[in-house]
């Protein structure tokens, strides 16, 4: 049950813009095991000067088609687990057209009690939602 915000440039073609977040969809189902319908995104345009993604110091440039991606999900995966989807988002979005230097990923952790589906109530802590496994 991710929620996966989207960052980009403004002006990303729309049919560019759904391979993206079907990319991403895809990686996490199909390495985590995720049910496809389970899907949450929230993908946001920005100018040009809104986005900064510099390398860290790793000695690579970034393209204008940079794509930022938060992934908040259930605490307990392996940091293997953690590094296959990396790689697998990496893949999807290469062949959507994003080049491997241009995909920056932040992966957050939270428990049960830190999700509400609606109606003011934390489902996987009322046990009205069953808690996803950890893969």
């Amino acid at each position: 049950m991710p929620l996966v915000r989207i960052d980009l440039l403004t002006g990303t073609d729309a049919g560019r813009v759904r391979r993206i977040a079907d990319g991403v969809q895809d990686a996490l189902v199909r390495t985590y095991g995720i049910p496809e319908r389970d899907r949450f995104q929230i993908i946001t345009e920005h100018a040009a000067s809104q986005i900064i993604a510099l390398d860290a110091g790793l000695g690579f440039e970034r393209s204008a088609g940079v794509v930022m991606i938060q992934i908040f999900t259930q605490q307990g995966r392996t940091a293997e687990a953690k590094q296959q989807l990396y790689a697998a988002v990496c893949t999807e979005l290469q062949a959507a057209g994003v080049e491997p230097e241009d995909v920056f990923i932040s992966y957050i952790e939270s428990g049960p009690e830190d999700w509400s589906f609606g109606f003011g109530r934390a489902q996987y802590a009322t046990g009205e939602l069953a808690v996803p496994k950890a893969d």
